[in-house]
């Protein structure tokens, strides 16, 4: 009984973490603002946000909700948004943080991704190439890993110049966080890029998280136990992701790895992985659909429906589809 207490524990302890994770960075600005599906902690010396952070899983990367683009002040923010006359004429694109192809599963998520506090200035050449590359990357992985917890903004410490009358900060480079907390590869990835077109592949630019953790004076993933946190921060994890481009339109179609749902003679769980939609692996389905295969099928006996020359039910039984005997069968 104490075994069970035991194991009961683990258990609910791992599953209230899992879906308790409090995923927010941490503030420099001490103004953090929340919307309906996203948070961010705004710089009112920048007039932008120094992160926003959302979650995007496999049910959210699709959606009919159009876009809006009715771009407008954040009235949530204390200090107050920068305004769109701060973009206009400027040269530079209003770019999204919470990308409006990663909201489309909602149209209040849609028209909340258009709040200025979710825009920064982004070079035409950079929003509309190598960082929209990026935001089509990441619905992949989020449908391919079911989940994920991503953190993003420009690195407000490398901007060089302002836009507008309430002089915006036009960031030089911009970073992206990426938290897969999935049993059983727990694995993160980060990326830093410069506001300008992009010429490398994406894997060109991704970094360790303690190196923009070193930029940006931000503490990502506190609440992870200390030993993850130091594992996933400290290196640069490319193999673990997959690098497909894939089209939006085309997720759908995009194959999962599993684990096989199969078990062994030793009645343990088949370690192998797979991307058969049975769920098993190539030797468990073979078992499997040799099982079915080995099943006889089931045929039904009934009365015959046919009467006699006396008008009564024949008390005949048949196997056949038509319901009649072989005397009453023609």
């Amino acid at each position: 009984m104490k075994a069970y207490s035991i194991i009961f524990f683990l258990f609910f302890s791992f599953f209230s973490y899992s879906q308790t994770f409090d995923y927010l960075p941490t503030s420099t600005t001490n103004q953090i603002v929340s919307h309906s599906y996203y948070s961010l902690s705004y710089s009112e010396k920048h007039e932008q946000a120094e992160w926003v952070a959302y979650e995007l899983s496999r049910e959210r990367v699709s959606g009919s909700a159009e876009r809006t683009n009715n771009f407008r002040v954040d009235r949530k923010v204390n200090s107050g948004s920068a305004v769109l006359n701060d973009y206009k004429g400027s040269g530079y694109d209003r770019g999204h943080l919470v990308p409006a192809g990663d909201v489309r599963f909602s149209k209040l998520a849609m028209s909340e991704s258009f709040y200025l506090s979710n825009i920064s200035p982004q070079t035409p050449s950079f929003n509309q190439g190598i960082w929209k590359k990026l935001e089509k990357q990441v619905r992949t992985w989020a449908y391919e890993n079911e989940h994920l917890y991503i953190i993003t903004a420009g690195v407000l410490s490398s901007c060089s110049s302002t836009i507008g009358y309430n002089k915006v900060g036009v960031p030089d480079y911009y970073y992206k966080v990426i938290l897969d907390n999935n049993e059983p590869e727990i694995k993160a990835i980060a990326f830093v890029l410069p506001n300008k077109k992009g010429t490398q592949k994406l894997s060109y630019y991704v970094t360790s998280i303690d190196y923009v953790e070193s930029i940006t004076g931000i503490d990502f993933f506190p609440e992870l136990p200390d030993y993850l946190e130091d594992k996933l921060e400290s290196k640069s994890y490319v193999n673990q992701w997959s690098w497909k481009s894939t089209s939006f339109s085309s997720l759908s179609s995009i194959s999962t790895t599993k684990q096989c749902q199969g078990t062994t003679l030793k009645n343990r769980r088949c370690k192998r992985k797979t991307k058969s939609k049975s769920g098993y692996c190539y030797q468990h389905k073979s078992k499997i659909n040799s099982i079915y295969k080995n099943i006889p099928k089931k045929t039904i006996t009934l009365r015959c429906s046919a009467n006699t020359k006396s008008s009564k039910r024949c008390k005949r039984k048949t196997k056949n589809n038509s319901g009649r005997c072989w005397q009453h069968q023609y």
